[in-house]
């Protein structure tokens, strides 16, 4: 799914007449956020966002998992496996799986630490929690079946929340005061305006690149499936390798042998290399179809850095003391 565009600028008619069926979503979504939810037999830190696609989760769990390794913990992610077939719930095996079993960003997470795919989130906290010492959810802030004791809202700082509406008529999943009475701190990452999330927290967080798979290119063809594909081509620019031609897909989408074969034959045509996102690449892996390209393409890490480490720690230290 492409975000529309006019839930990045200020309301407008179009929203207005979304408003009904936005009141509808968001009055079901925000009785669903007050359902109790299991208490799971190890500590749950979760991290969410507030708002529809990407905004870095992903980067922060991964993150908050080294953070908490260096804090003596064992920690274990919790994933719905979103676009997976697989229900689990099943530890992935980042050797043998594919996303189109567990979902991409499975995949991503088990480089870093054991990794459980689950539909059923209770189901898979219970096998999170034979695995290590605390879960660590990627997703499932508004879904009610577990207790959460430490919830984080992640926030893209280049469009924050977008139009301020609950989906269809805006980005956000649920309304904000709800979702924000339930959270414990707010993660806003890159450049852009502070967001009022009182009495939250805010920490700042920027993504980091690495540059070094770059070393040696000429000029680029860049494609991403993200949530933010723009984000991807102004991260390569910004890093002085502006795409010579950038191909945007939706987020998570599924790549076909068509897609591979047009992406293939543009960078031959223009004697362009191929560069696209670790998420996109895992996406590739397991299809013959996509082998090549598979094969073809460079990946351009990156990796989330809090700005106020410390107080990151104190947040997951009080947690787990809790």
């Amino acid at each position: 799914m492409r975000a529309p565009a006019l839930w990045w600028r200020k309301p407008g008619i179009a929203a207005a007449m979304l408003g009904p069926a936005a009141w509808l979503y968001g009055s079901i979504a925000e009785r669903r956020l007050a359902h109790a939810g299991q208490r799971a037999a190890r500590p749950v830190v979760c991290v969410g966002n507030p708002t529809l696609g990407g905004a870095g989760k992903t980067p922060t769990a991964i993150a908050l998992a080294a953070l908490l390794a260096e804090l003596g913990d064992e920690p274990v992610f919790l994933s719905r496996g979103y676009g997976g077939r697989i229900a689990g719930p099943r530890v992935v095996d980042p050797g043998r799986d594919t996303a189109a079993e567990v979902g991409d960003e499975p995949l991503l997470l088990a480089r870093a630490a054991p990794t459980v795919v689950a539909r059923d989130r209770p189901a898979g906290a219970a096998l999170a929690a034979s695995l290590g010492s605390v879960v660590v959810m990627d997703d499932g802030f508004q879904n009610p079946s577990l207790i959460k004791d430490l919830s984080l809202l992640v926030v893209d700082a280049a469009v924050g929340l977008g139009n301020g509406r609950v989906f269809p008529a805006g980005p956000l999943r649920a309304p904000l005061r709800p979702q924000l009475d339930r959270a414990d701190a707010m993660v806003l990452v890159g450049d852009g305006p502070s967001i009022d999330a009182a009495p939250l927290p805010v920490l700042r967080a920027r993504l980091e690149p690495d540059a070094a798979p770059l070393e040696g290119l000429g000029p680029i063809l860049a494609f991403a499936g993200i949530g933010r594909p723009q984000k991807f081509a102004d991260t390569l620019a910004a890093l002085g390798r502006p795409p010579a031609r950038f191909v945007a897909f939706p987020d998570h989408h599924r790549y076909s042998a068509a897609d591979a074969s047009a992406l293939l034959d543009h960078a031959a045509r223009e004697n362009l290399a191929l560069v696209t996102t670790e998420k996109d690449r895992v996406r590739l892996a397991g299809d013959p179809a996509l082998e090549t390209l598979a094969q073809t393409c460079r990946t351009l890490p990156v990796r989330l850095v809090f700005e106020d480490e410390p107080r990151v720690r104190g947040l997951l230290a009080e947690a787990l003391r809790r």
